[in-house]
């Protein structure tokens, strides 16, 4: 058995969904649902006797502890986080609450439960904790992607919670040996990704009209990873890592935020065109930029390519289309997520338009 934490948002539902379909092995979900953990995301398991979801707090030690001595399970995958840049500049607190105080009581009330499992389970056990390639801070146009061996420049209150919570399961290995795992990804995007993200924002503000907002100049530069590449490759860590060390995960997918923006308009151009006959494309509007934005963010991969064998598979083109088919035939997945809390706060982030929903 598996305990996963944080799987009813994006990617960690993700995670499960693909597990369940490969592998006879249980899960069990620990998920405080706050606004971007979505019920609906794993709405096609929850009849199935090989899933178990559990309503909490990863910062609840006594029900973490419970759950451990329940299940006993072979390995951790923690998703659980405050995962928005934007939403980390209006409201710190709660990311430091989470990524850092969360994290840390989870890695307490897991190590005093490992402990004292047998010999042969301590061993075999892992932790594996999913982060973000922000911590790396940003890349010059011509710099070098970033290795495992980047110094850690995080830039923004998200990206300085997720590195402090690096450095804190790093320390639990190094201290008391816990096997720990680290993966550090590039920009996810694929179904059921909450519509404050760039690509689902833009998807669902072109279907009603709105304006498409695109900070700044649009030349930020992300490597763009789908969702189903990322959780192979955390089955690959997870299966054959070795303890103690972070793996880079990566598209190999380097666009700027306007040609993403544009590729989404052409697939809605193709695949569900205006009445008006006219390209979504003039619906690009340019709103000032985000405090501190990072310009580029690039991942070298060559480690897990090597040592685990792992590679992308998705194409970037390829997957933005079935992203957006996605989107087109799940209206009723958007409506029960854009509720008014999402438009009172796409209001305030972009002042300057109209709500997104």
């Amino acid at each position: 058995m598996i305990l996963v934490t944080g799987g009813c948002g994006f990617i960690g539902s993700a995670f499960i969904l693909g597990w369940l379909d490969g592998s006879d092995e249980p899960v069990v979900n620990l998920d405080l649902l706050t606004y971007a953990g979505h019920p609906g995301n794993l709405q096609g398991v929850a009849g199935n006797p090989r899933y178990h979801f559990v309503h909490g707090d990863i910062g609840d030690q006594e029900l973490l502890g419970r759950l451990l001595e329940t299940h006993q399970p072979r390995a951790i995958v923690n998703f659980a986080a405050e995962s928005h840049v934007d939403r980390s500049i209006s409201g710190p607190m709660a990311f430091a609450q989470t990524n850092v105080v969360g994290t840390l009581k989870m890695l307490e009330t897991v190590n005093a439960w490992w402990r004292d499992r047998p010999a042969r389970e301590k061993s075999d056990f892992r932790f594996l904790h999913v982060s973000t390639d922000e911590v790396f801070g940003s890349l010059a146009p011509d710099a070098a992607a970033f290795s495992e061996s980047h110094r850690y420049e995080p830039n923004s209150p998200y990206s300085a919670s997720k590195a402090a919570s690096d450095h804190f399961v790093r320390a639990w290995h190094h201290t008391f040996g816990l096997p720990t795992l680290t993966t550090n990804c590039s920009n996810n995007y694929g179904p059921r990704q909450f519509p404050e993200k760039l690509i689902p924002l833009i998807i669902h503000n072109a279907l009603l009209g709105k304006p498409l907002p695109v900070y700044g100049d649009g030349l930020q530069v992300r490597d763009w990873l789908h969702v189903d590449d990322h959780c192979s490759a955390l089955r690959a860590v997870l299966e054959r890592g070795r303890p103690g060390e972070s793996y880079n995960i990566g598209g190999r997918s380097e666009r700027t935020n306007l040609e993403v923006v544009r590729a989404i308009c052409s697939a809605l151009d193709a695949l569900r065109p205006r009445a008006d006959g006219a390209p979504y494309a003039q619906l690009v509007t340019h709103v000032k930029d985000r405090p501190g934005h990072d310009r580029r963010y690039a991942i070298d991969d060559s480690k897990i390519a090597g040592e685990l064998g792992w590679k992308p598979a998705v194409g970037f083109e390829a997957g933005i289309r079935g992203t957006v088919e996605w989107y087109l035939g799940h209206q009723d997945w958007v409506d029960s997520v854009t509720s008014g809390a999402y438009r009172e706060w796409v209001g305030q982030q972009y002042a300057a338009l109209a709500p997104a929903a």
